[in-house]
C-alpha cells in the first residue's frame, strides 16, 4: 500500500500531518542525518584548527565554506544517498562518514582530510550531539513559540476578565468567590515558570570516544589537551559539555527536558479540564462555525472538542515523555543499545504536544463569557460570605464565630435576608457591621482583580 496521509500508521503523519509540519525537519530521520553531518563537519574543522594536529592543516576559506555547505544545504536527496550506503554498511553513522568522504570528490584541498572524518569518534559521539541539537532546535524554533502563544492568549483573557466576579468551587462545592481573570492568571503564572526553566535548560553533549576516556585520542596525539578541545567543541555547538560519561552521554539532560515538557503539559491538562468544566456550567459559550457538527444525532450540541482533543494528545505525549525520562538514563555497564530505538521516538511525544498546543489555542479563541450565567451562580450562593463574617467576628472577639456560622450555613439554603438578619444580631462595631451588611458574593473577591491585572507584568 502506498504511503500517504490516509495510509500512514501514525496520526502524526496522517490526520495531523499539517499541524506538526514544523517538527518534521527536526525529528525525522532526515533531520537526524542532517545534524549528524553537521557534527561530523564541525569536528573535522575543530581538528584542523588545532595546532597540535599537524597532519591536518587548517582549511582555507573556500574549503571551509564547502564543508559547511554539506550540512547547511543537506537535502532529502542526500539523505536518500546515505540510506543507500547504509544498505551496505548496515550502520547508520558509518554511512554518514562514507557519504561525507564521497562528497569530497577529487577536491585536492580536502583529500588530506579524508581519514580525519569521524576521527577517534564512536557513533555515540555523533549521535548524542545530533540529538541534542534536535532538542535545542525543537525547543527554540517550535515549542517555545507555541507555548508562548498559549500563554499570551491566557494572559489576554486574564486581563480582560480581571474584574469579573465568579463563584469558586473547592471540592466541587461553592467556595469563596474569585474572578474569572484571576483563575486564568493562575495558569499563566504556572506556565511561565516552567517555560522559563525549559528555555534556560542546558542540553548536555559529549565527545570523548568509545568509553568516555579519550583512549584513541591520546594514543594518536598524546600531547593534545583533549579535554579542552572537546569542551570547546561541544560548547561551540551551543550545548553544555558533559565530561563524565561512558560510551554514551547518559541522557540525564534529555530526561530533564522531557520532565519539564511533561510539567507544562500537565498544567495544560489541568487547564483543559477546568475550561471544559466551565463550559459545562455555562460560564463559557463557544463561537459557532458554519458547517460544523457537534453531534451526529443531537443537532443542538456544541461540544468542547478542542479542549478534549488537547487533553487526549497531552496524555499521549506525557506517557511517552515519562518513558523517555525513566528509560534513557539507564544503560548497562558502558553501553547497551536500548536507547537507540527509543530516541527515535522523541519526535512523537513533541508532535502530540504541538497538536495539543494548537487545539488549546483554537479553543481559547472560541470562548465567549456568559456574564449573566456567572452572576446568577453568585447571587444564589450567599453562604460563601460565612467565611468573611466569621473572620470579622474573630477579629472582634465574638465567641465561637466558626461554630455559629457553621450552624447557620452548613447544608442549608442561605438567602441575603437571612444572612443580613444574622449580621444585624452581632455585637460588632458599627463600621464593621456596616461593611458586612454591604458585602455581596460578587464583591467578596479580595485582591483577585489586582492579581489578575498584574499578570501582565510577570
Amino acid at each position: 500500500m502506498q504511503l500517504d496521509s490516509l495510509t500512514a500508521l501514525s496520526p502524526l503523519d496522517g490526520r495531523y500531518a499539517a499541524k506538526v509540519e514544523t517538527l518534521r525537519p527536526i525529528f525525522s530521520e532526515y533531520g537526524l542525518m542532517k545534524r549528524r553531518v553537521q557534527v561530523e563537519i564541525e569536528w573535522l574543522l575543530a581538528l584542523a584548527d588545532h595546532p597540535g594536529i599537524a597532519e591536518l592543516p587548517p582549511f582555507d576559506e573556500n574549503a571551509r565554506a564547502k564543508l559547511r555547505r554539506m550540512g547547511e544545504d543537506f537535502s532529502v536527496t542526500d539523505a536518500t544517498q546515505i540510506k543507500g550506503i547504509e544498505a551496505t554498511t548496515n550502520h547508520d553513522v558509518k554511512a554518514v562518514e562514507y557519504f561525507i568522504k564521497k562528497d569530497f570528490g577529487d577536491d585536492a584541498a580536502l583529500e588530506s582530510a579524508r581519514e580525519f572524518v569521524h576521527f577517534s569518534c564512536t557513533s555515540e559521539d555523533i549521535n548524542n550531539l545530533a540529538y541534542a541539537l534536535m532538542l535545542r532546535d525543537a525547543r527554540d524554533v517550535v515549542l517555545l513559540p507555541a507555548i508562548d502563544k498559549v500563554i499570551a492568549k491566557l494572559r489576554e483573557l486574564s486581563i480582560a476578565h480581571a474584574e469579573l466576579p465568579m463563584l469558586s468551587r473547592t471540592h466541587g462545592q461553592t467556595a469563596s468567590p474569585t474572578t474569572l481573570g484571576k483563575e486564568l492568571a493562575n495558569f499563566v503564572a504556572r506556565l511561565q515558570r516552567q517555560r522559563t526553566q525549559l528555555a534556560r535548560m542546558g542540553i548536555p553533549g559529549k565527545l570523548n570516544g568509545a568509553v568516555g576516556n579519550f583512549n584513541a585520542h591520546v594514543a594518536a596525539y598524546p600531547d593534545v589537551d583533549w579535554r579542552a578541545l572537546s569542551k570547546g567543541f561541544v560548547e561551540s555547538l551551543g550545548l553544555q559539555w558533559n565530561e563524565y560519561t561512558t560510551q554514551i552521554e547518559p541522557h540525564d539532560g534529555i530526561a530533564e527536558f522531557c520532565d519539564c515538557t511533561r510539567r507544562i503539559n500537565t498544567i495544560l491538562i489541568d487547564l483543559a479540564r477546568d475550561i471544559w468544566g466551565y463550559i459545562s456550567l455555562g460560564y463559557f459559550k463557544q463561537q459557532l462555525k458554519a458547517g460544523e457538527v457537534g453531534s451526529s444525532t443531537m443537532p443542538h450540541k456544541v461540544n468542547p472538542i478542542d479542549f478534549e482533543n488537547a487533553e487526549g494528545n497531552l496524555g499521549v505525549a506525557n506517557a511517552l515523555l515519562a518513558h523517555f525520562s525513566e528509560k534513557l538514563p539507564i544503560s548497562r555497564w558502558q553501553r547497551d543499545l536500548t536507547d537507540s530505538t527509543v530516541l527515535r521516538a522523541l519526535g512523537t511525544a513533541f508532535g502530540h504536544t504541538l497538536i495539543a498546543f494548537d487545539s488549546l489555542g483554537r479553543g481559547l479563541g472560541k470562548l465567549q463569557v456568559d456574564e449573566t450565567r456567572i452572576a446568577a451562580d453568585l447571587e444564589a450562593s450567599w453562604e460563601v460570605l460565612a467565611e468573611a463574617i466569621q473572620t470579622v467576628m474573630r477579629r472582634h472577639g465574638l465567641p465561637e464565630p466558626y461554630e455559629q456560622l457553621k450552624a447557620l450555613t452548613r447544608g442549608k439554603g442561605i438567602t441575603r435576608e437571612s444572612l443580613r438578619e444574622f449580621i444585624a444580631s452581632l455585637d460588632l462595631p458599627a463600621d464593621a457591621k456596616r461593611r458586612l451588611l454591604e458585602l455581596t458574593p460578587a464583591a467578596y473577591i479580595g485582591l483577585a482583580t489586582q492579581l489578575a491585572s498584574d499578570i501582565s507584568k510577570s
